[in-house]
């Protein structure tokens, strides 16, 4: 049979005109489908651009919070819970709502943005030990200035939100977290150390923030180091948080022993303090102990250290410490402490915080009582010295907040604070 009969034939077979036909819609759906993902992709490519954020990223909360201002129409939500405990002691809650995991949109001067928020259930971030999440915010247009300017906005609406107050940050794996809510700045002059103490401190801190020049010229490691010590309550911890609202300063409280706190761990987190930072060890005797003390001792401090002691000196001091560092120690017992650790060098500067002398009891009084004359405040200072015991500073508060309708009290019922 000629070929031309052959096709002739075929081309009047119902069977195989419709199986041609569905090889034909086939194909071309095939190619409406590849034409449409290569022209998506170039769309993309020139029209749309992306910014994302991993929940690591310290940009990442500023982002959130500033997006839930700009997204309040949005239907799916997800609720933070914001417990706190003001000054005066009254509890405050309040309630943010933030866009949930999803997508939304908002219009920013004049352009939409689509905002896609996503979480890996089956992924942990394993600085911070919560499921992996991520931020992508898109828009048309190839100007990238948006998302600067969207960043500025959330970092200036944070910074707004501490001003005047003094960040604590916790070592949170890998990273530095907040610690609670923003504290409000604590006045220096609120914690009363013993004379010139306070000022000295200060001035020393100062003169270090203002001449890291004078460090660079001369190759030496721009980095301070101070220890305090003294007994239970005398203010160690709340000057030092006085001082860095002084300084406009953040406080990042590091526990070394701290469960899974290794020496590489240490170091990271030391490169890694935010800036404008005071690194505040504390009770630093409860981590390391005297090499010379028994073995029995020492046992007894090894089964809670994570920490070797030379991975702690050579945060301080060795190759891989940091610069532009302050850092604190403060302990009860500096006895406990091994030479090393607060040589010149790693510790430049060490005031002994004591119980509260008669310099102390006078301010302290007239602090509490402003309206009473200095004479007032000497008579109660010669009654508490006649006893000849010490009192720490938190005590002499505690009684004082005991009398604080009168003076007159305080002063007749001295053998409260004496016994107590």
């Amino acid at each position: 049979m000629p070929i031309s009969e052959i096709i002739s034939s075929l081309s009047s077979n119902p069977y195989f005109g419709a199986g041609f036909g569905l090889v034909g819609v086939g194909a071309g759906i095939a190619y409406l489908r590849k034409g449409y993902e290569i022209g998506k992709v170039l769309f993309k490519r020139h029209y749309l651009v992306s910014m994302e954020l991993v929940c690591r990223d310290k940009s990442y909360n500023w982002l959130l919070n500033w997006i839930t201002k700009n997204t309040r129409h949005t239907q799916h939500m997800s609720v933070e819970t914001d417990f706190r405990q003001l000054d005066s002691g009254k509890i405050e809650t309040s309630f943010n709502f933030i866009p949930s995991v999803g997508i939304h949109f908002f219009n920013y001067k004049g352009k939409w943005i689509k905002v896609e928020r996503t979480r890996e259930q089956q992924t942990l971030d394993l600085s911070m030990g919560i499921p992996f999440e991520t931020v992508k915010l898109t828009c048309f247009g190839q100007d990238k200035t948006i998302y600067y300017d969207i960043l500025k906005e959330a970092r200036d609406e944070a910074l707004l939100m501490n001003e005047g107050k003094t960040v604590m940050y916790t070592a949170m794996g890998h990273e530095w977290r907040e610690l609670g809510d923003p504290r409000k700045r604590r006045p220096l002059n609120s914690v009363i150390l013993d004379e010139n103490k306070s000022e000295r401190i200060l001035k020393d801190i100062q003169e270090f923030i203002n001449t890291p020049k004078w460090y660079s010229d001369r190759g030496i490691p721009y980095r301070r180091g101070y220890l305090l010590y003294g007994p239970a309550g005398t203010g160690k911890t709340s000057f030092i948080t006085a001082l860095a609202g002084e300084l406009e300063y953040s406080i990042c409280v590091l526990n070394l022993s701290e469960r899974g706190l290794s020496d590489d761990r240490l170091n990271y987190l030391m490169m890694k303090v935010p800036s404008q930072s005071i690194v505040l060890l504390e009770d630093i005797d409860s981590a390391f102990v005297n090499r010379n003390e028994s073995s029995a001792v020492k046992s007894a401090y090894d089964g809670l250290n994570q920490v070797t002691f030379s991975g702690l000196l050579n945060m301080l001091d060795g190759v891989a410490s940091t610069e532009a560092r302050i850092l604190f120690m403060t302990t009860n017992y500096i006895e406990r402490l091994d030479p090393a650790l607060i040589r010149p060098g790693r510790i430049d500067v060490k005031e002994y915080i004591g119980y509260a002398s008669r310099y102390q009891m006078i301010r302290a009084f007239q602090k509490f009582y402003p309206e009473v004359n200095n004479k007032v405040a000497q008579q109660f200072a010669d009654k508490v010295e006649s006893f000849k015991q010490n009192i720490s500073m938190a005590q002499l508060q505690g009684y004082f907040l005991f009398h604080k309708e009168s003076y007159e009290n305080a002063i007749k019922d001295i053998e409260m604070l004496i016994k107590k």
